[in-house]
């Protein structure tokens, strides 16, 4: 950050004194939430805006005064209210992601790993997912153990990921470092486990294979961490409520709830995993209190459980966030999957607003991490072996060797190259309803303000930061971010 410099006037050493504590004040982190007189000089700004090819492009320096603002339009920024801790940002590591990333020549693939995890040229992904067992974004139907009844997993094998998946995530792990994040979530248990006798179209776990389905579990993260990557969490399963023609398992919040109490806790700890984050639900927000309601209240299930998992495809409903949030504050909250469904969108510029639009407002209600969906889709929004076609923010033609990078890829860098693992989430107050904006405070105490206008409108405001302001302007349809 940049801050207004005092010169010392007098030499006397109670006077060096005095003010070598002021300046210690000043360059303390801890200490600065404290300080009112903290005072910035200027922003850099990144803008990516419709109709007018800036695709987080770098614009002119936004200088801080001195001034009273009367104006009815501006951001307040007060640093000294702190909110949660962020874990980072990221997408899902499919084998239809794999699949696609190895089609592409060796110079388009590393293209697409520094646009995706490089901390200084791309978006800076540090947190990912991947599944357990095949889902609907795989090559086909498939599991780590197909053989009827082998409770003790004698022919559990993850060779099925090492021909793609594995390999594509450890590329990305190189350019990650220190930060990498994997968490595994599972789309259903092999068919025989199931009383629908298929991994498709719903049915549920059969009851007495909870134990070996626990097991399962704690066998995938062993076998992934023997290949050098190690798992940093998991969801129960994907999509719980959702009878789907593709890979899907039904729980009842209650049959949620006894599984982890009984079953998966007890088995992560005994197997010494009960360090990795474990989270619930993992679906939409329309039903995340009622759910997370009943695995919560409950102190034994409870115990076991990190966070509570969401997605985005039936409806904002961003308050359920925080009332999670206010009912269970020693829980996190955690975005696991958000796309633009029915293929690939090209050139739609709503898709990337979509995006703004629910980052902002999950971050705003207590959110740790968020997590997009799939990395890489083809020029179809596939491959999926459900025709379940979809878009992502970066998609190949493997025929032409060329990529195609969707507004929404633009739109999560603006937060995701700004927001970095570890920053805290500060108080911002918005005096027009037209703009969405969150701010944090990065470990090397950067601020980054993020302001989206989804509207046709041009809009004429000031940021203020104790007794500075700047005065600035968002273009209609645009995203910018202040760092300070």
């Amino acid at each position: 950050m940049l801050y207004k410099r005092y010169k010392v006037v007098s030499f006397s050493m109670k006077t060096m004194v005095v003010a070598l504590a002021g300046m210690l004040l000043i360059a303390c982190p801890s200490c600065q939430k404290q300080n009112s007189d903290i005072l910035p000089e200027k922003a850099l700004v990144y803008q990516t805006a419709q109709n007018t090819g800036d695709l987080l492009s770098r614009k002119d320096t936004l200088m801080f005064v001195d001034q009273q603002v009367d104006q009815n339009k501006y951001i307040l920024i007060d640093p000294k209210v702190t909110y949660q801790t962020f874990e980072g940002f990221g997408g899902a590591f499919t084998e239809s992601a794999a699949s696609n990333f190895y089609r592409m020549s060796a110079e388009k693939q590393k293209r697409i790993l520094s646009a995706y995890f490089d901390p200084n040229l791309g978006n800076g992904y540090t947190i990912c997912r991947v599944h357990m067992n095949s889902c609907d974004f795989s090559t086909g139907n498939w599991a780590c153990d197909t053989v009827n009844g082998d409770v003790e997993l004698k022919h559990f094998s993850i060779e099925h990921d090492k021909k793609q998946v594995i390999p594509f995530i450890k590329k990305a792990k190189s350019l990650i470092g220190s930060n990498f994040k994997l968490f595994i979530s599972p789309w259903s248990p092999p068919a025989w486990m199931k009383t629908n006798n298929t991994m498709l179209n719903g049915g549920k776990l059969k009851p007495e294979y909870r134990e070996a389905w626990a097991k399962y579990f704690c066998r995938f993260i062993k076998e992934y961490q023997n290949e050098g990557l190690p798992i940093w969490g998991l969801t129960v399963q994907n999509e719980p409520a959702a009878v789907q023609k593709w890979e899907s398992c039904i729980y009842s919040a209650e049959e949620e709830r006894d599984f982890i109490r009984d079953f998966l806790g007890p088995q992560l700890h005994k197997e010494g995993l009960g360090d990795k984050k474990l989270m619930i639900w993992d679906h939409n927000r329309d039903l995340l209190y009622e759910r997370a309601k009943v695995v919560l209240d409950d102190p034994e299930a409870a115990r076991y459980v990190w966070g509570v998992a969401f997605h985005w495809y039936v409806g904002d409903f961003f308050d359920n966030v925080q009332k999670v949030h206010d009912a269970y504050p020693d829980k996190k909250l955690f975005f696991t999957e958000g796309c633009q469904e029915g293929g690939p969108h090209f050139g739609e510029w709503n898709v990337g607003e979509r995006y703004a639009h629910s980052i902002v407002n999950d971050l705003n209600r207590w959110t740790v991490g968020w997590v997009d969906w799939n990395l890489i889709l083809d020029s179809i929004g596939g491959y999926n072996h459900t025709n379940n076609l979809c878009s992502a923010p970066i998609h190949v033609f493997p025929g032409q060797d060329s990529i195609c990078f969707n507004n929404s890829y633009y739109y999560i860098g603006q937060f995701s190259r700004f927001i970095r693992p570890g920053a805290k989430r500060i108080l911002t107050s918005s005096t027009s309803d037209d703009l969405e904006v969150t701010a944090f405070i990065n470990t090397d105490n950067k601020i980054a303000v993020v302001v989206v206008n989804r509207t046709e409108k041009e809009i004429h405001y000031y940021l203020k930061l104790n007794r500075r302001s700047a005065k600035t302007k968002a273009r209609p349809h645009s995203i910018v971010t202040f760092v300070i």
